[in-house]
């Protein structure tokens, strides 16, 4: 079993990369997004792996942190998606998008995604709903069920004020929830949504 592959860029196609590992080359199917991030050919690279293997193949998938690898298998436990589906979940959504997704019930953000069709997409925000990959931790949890509530309207006046703000400054809801989430948790339930905003900012600004 292949955890993790180090070694130099030997080539990168439409869906894989070749890496060469001391003069052994090893064929990674990735994400659109992991392969426009990972570097040019003849540059280092390490990739996280996960090993497929069937009678016929064995077949490499390469991610860029464990957390990606964490989705790319969530994913799959929905009946109808599939390696190639999940890739392409990861290829147009970030893990932090994806979480999102979920959370606030958005079938329309998932089935963005190439080969998702909206049964599919219903599917996955409606089982996936409270769970998180392996290997999170009982922050991102927490989060995800902050942004459940934010989605469920479940969520107290100064943090949907505050969530609202940001939402008119030009800033998505998942990106909205998420800052506040954030401000909420160094500001304490009492904030007011003043507060709330003004750390919120700050966290947006980070990223």
């Amino acid at each position: 079993m292949i955890g993790k592959l180090k070694g130099v860029i030997d080539e990168i196609g439409d869906d894989h990369v070749l890496i060469d590992v001391h003069g052994v080359c090893y064929v990674a199917y990735c994400s659109a997004r992991t392969l426009s991030r990972i570097g040019s050919p003849g540059e280092a690279v390490s990739l996280v792996i996960e090993t497929f293997v069937r009678e016929d193949m064995i077949r490499l998938y390469g991610f860029r942190t464990g957390e990606e690898r964490g989705w790319f298998n969530l994913l799959q436990s929905v009946q109808g998606v599939g390696a190639r589906v999940a890739l392409a979940i990861l290829s147009t959504l970030a893990t932090g998008e994806i979480a999102n997704a979920i959370a606030l019930g958005d079938k329309t953000a998932i089935s963005r995604a190439q080969g998702v069709g909206p049964k599919v997409a219903t599917r996955i925000v409606t089982e996936l709903k409270n769970k998180v990959p392996a290997g999170l931790s009982a922050g991102d949890n927490e989060a995800i069920a902050f942004r459940k509530d934010v989605g469920e309207g479940a969520v107290a006046a100064p943090v949907a004020d505050a969530i609202s703000a940001l939402a008119n400054l030009g800033y998505s809801r998942d990106q909205a929830a998420g800052a506040v989430a954030a401000a909420l948790k160094n500001a304490g339930e009492g904030a007011e949504s003043a507060t709330l905003i003004r750390l919120g900012l700050k966290e947006l600004a980070q990223h």
